[in-house]
C-alpha cells in the first residue's frame, strides 16, 4: 500500500509526522511522492486558529472526494473528533495520546507488508521531546489536544539525536508545545538534555524550540549555558502575546510584560548576539486601545529579530471562547498596526547586520537557483547562486529586508553527504514568508 503523510501546523507536528512515516515504513507500506499518488493519507492536523481548522475541513472533503483512505492524527483528532466524524466517518482517528498504539491501529485497518529498508536522514531533522505543557492559557485549544506535560526520557531523545547525526543530518530542531518546561515532570531540565546531546561529536547545528517566559525563567541559567557551544544556534523563540499586564492576566500567561522584558535583558546581557523571536495576539477579548498601544510600544522597545502577529481566534472549549469578543474590524486594524511596527523594527534590526561577515549553514533552496543559509543565530540569508545543501559558508551581508538578509559567499567549507528528500514545511513565520518568496524547507 502506498501512503503519504501530510502535516500542518507547528514544528513539533512536523516532527511527529516524520516519526509516523517511519512507523508506516516499518509496517511495510511504501511512501508516495504526493497525496494524489497515495492509497492512504495520514492527515496530521492542526487546529490552533479558526482559519487552520477550516483548511483542515476543506482538506478532509478533498480527500474524501478523491476516494483516499485517511488516517487522521494531530491536534484535531483529540480536540474535535466530532468534526472529523461528520466528514470522514470511515477514517481511522488517532490522537496524539494514542501514538504509542499507532502501528497496531494502522496494521489492524490496512495490514502489513514486507519491512522496507531504512531511509537516509534529511538535512534537517525534528525531534519532539515532550507532549503537553504545564500552562493553562485561557485561549489555547492545543492544551485540550495535548494535555499536561509528559516528557520523553532523555535517553530516548539522545538515541534519536545520535542516529540522525550519524545518518548525516546537519540541522536538528528540538521541539515541544513548550520546550522550556521539558523534564520538569521527570527530574531534569532542558539545559541538561541539550548538554547530553552535544556529547555527540560532529559538525551540526541544534535549534531549541519555542518556550514560554514563565517556563524559561526557572531554568534560565541551565539553558543559557548550552549556547557557549557554537553548534547551538543562538536563537530563542519566547512568545510574549501582549504588552499589557491586564491582557496577560486574562490570557492566563503567569508573567507580566516587565517579567518578559527583564528576561530578554538577562539573555542579551550574556549573549548580545542572541536572536529573539516572539509572538503577539491582536484583539484578545477585553483588549482596550491602551492595551493595544502597550503591545505596539513593546515591539519598538524589544527590537526583536522576528515578531509573529496573529489575530485572536476564539477556539471552542477554551475559557476565552465565552469572553466578550472584540469587533473583527478593530482586531484587523490592530493587527495591521502591529505588523507595520514589527516590519519597521525588523528592517531596522536587519539593516544593522549589513556589512558583517559570518559563518552560515546552507539549509534551503529555491527554484530560481538561490539558497538560504542560516547564521549562527539562525538569521536567514538569501544567497544568489547554486550551493550544495549542507555546506558551511563564510558570507558577507550585502543588504537587508524586513524578514531576511541578502548575502554573498566569501568561501565554502564543507558539504552534506546526502541529497535530502523534499518535504512539506510549516515552521515559524519567517519560514512561511520565505515560502512566499519561492523557497521551500527541505
Amino acid at each position: 500500500m502506498r501512503y503519504f503523510v501530510e502535516s500542518y501546523g507547528c514544528t513539533m507536528n512536523y516532527g511527529e509526522g516524520a516519526e509516523l512515516a517511519e512507523r508506516m515504513d516499518a509496517l511495510g507500506h511504501e511512501r508516495a511522492a504526493s497525496a494524489a499518488e497515495a492509497d492512504v493519507v495520514v492527515l496530521n492536523t492542526c487546529t490552533v486558529v479558526d482559519t487552520t481548522e477550516r483548511r483542515m475541513i476543506r482538506r478532509m472533503n478533498e480527500l474524501k472526494a478523491a476516494g483516499k483512505g485517511v488516517v487522521v492524527a494531530g491536534c484535531m483528532a483529540k480536540a474535535q473528533p466530532s468534526r472529523i466524524a461528520v466528514r470522514l466517518p470511515d477514517s481511522l482517528v488517532i490522537p496524539p495520546e494514542s501514538y504509542p498504539d499507532f502501528s497496531r491501529l494502522v496494521s489492524s485497518c490496512y495490514g502489513r507488508g514486507a519491512p522496507l529498508g531504512a531511509r537516509g536522514a534529511a538535512l534537517t531533522g525534528i525531534i519532539p521531546v515532550a507532549q503537553g505543557c504545564r500552562g493553562a492559557c485561557s485561549y489555547c485549544i492545543t492544551k485540550l489536544a495535548r494535555g499536561d506535560l509528559v516528557s520523553r526520557p532523555p535517553g530516548a531523545v539522545k538515541e534519536r539525536f545520535d542516529r540522525m547525526v550519524g545518518d548525516g543530518a546537519r540541522e536538528i530542531l528540538i521541539a515541544a508545545q513548550d520546550t522550556g518546561c521539558y523534564g520538569r515532570d521527570i527530574g531534569t531540565d532542558l539545559g541538561e538534555l541539550v548538554r547530553s546531546l552535544l556529547e555527540r561529536e560532529g559538525e551540526y547545528r541544534v535549534r531549541i524550540g519555542m518556550m514560554n517566559p514563565n517556563s524559561l525563567i526557572p531554568v534560565l541559567d541551565s539553558v543559557l549555558g548550552v549556547f557557549e557551544d557554537e553548534r547551538v544556534y543562538r536563537f530563542l523563540h519566547i512568545p510574549v502575546q501582549s504588552g499589557s499586564d491586564a491582557v496577560l492576566e486574562r490570557m492566563g500567561r503567569q508573567y507580566t510584560a516587565g517579567d518578559f522584558l527583564s528576561l530578554v535583558a538577562r539573555i542579551r546581557g550574556r549573549y548580545p548576539d542572541m536572536s529573539i523571536a516572539t509572538d503577539l495576539i491582536a484583539g484578545f477579548p477585553g483588549e482596550t486601545d491602551e492595551d493595544h498601544a502597550r503591545s505596539v510600544a513593546l515591539i519598538r522597545a524589544l527590537r526583536a529579530d522576528t515578531v509573529n502577529i496573529t489575530r485572536f481566534s476564539a477556539r471552542p472549549g477554551t475559557a476565552a471562547f465565552g469572553m466578550e469578543q472584540i469587533n473583527g474590524r478593530i482586531s484587523k486594524a490592530r493587527s495591521t498596526e502591529l505588523t507595520a511596527a514589527k516590519n519597521e523594527t525588523e528592517k531596522s534590526v536587519n539593516d544593522g547586520m549589513v556589512g558583517r561577515e559570518c559563518r552560515a549553514l546552507v539549509t534551503e533552496s529555491s527554484a530560481d537557483g538561490s539558497v538560504i543559509a542560516r547564521t549562527g543565530n539562525y538569521r536567514p540569508i538569501v544567497i544568489k547562486g547554486a550551493v550544495q545543501l549542507g555546506t558551511f559558508i563564510d558570507a558577507r551581508i550585502a543588504d537587508a529586508r524586513p524578514t531576511y538578509l541578502l548575502g554573498e559567499i566569501l568561501r565554502a567549507r564543507s558539504a552534506w553527504a546526502r541529497a535530502p528528500a523534499a518535504r512539506r514545511w510549516g515552521g515559524n513565520a519567517t519560514d512561511r514568508r520565505l515560502r512566499v518568496l519561492g523557497f521551500s524547507r527541505l
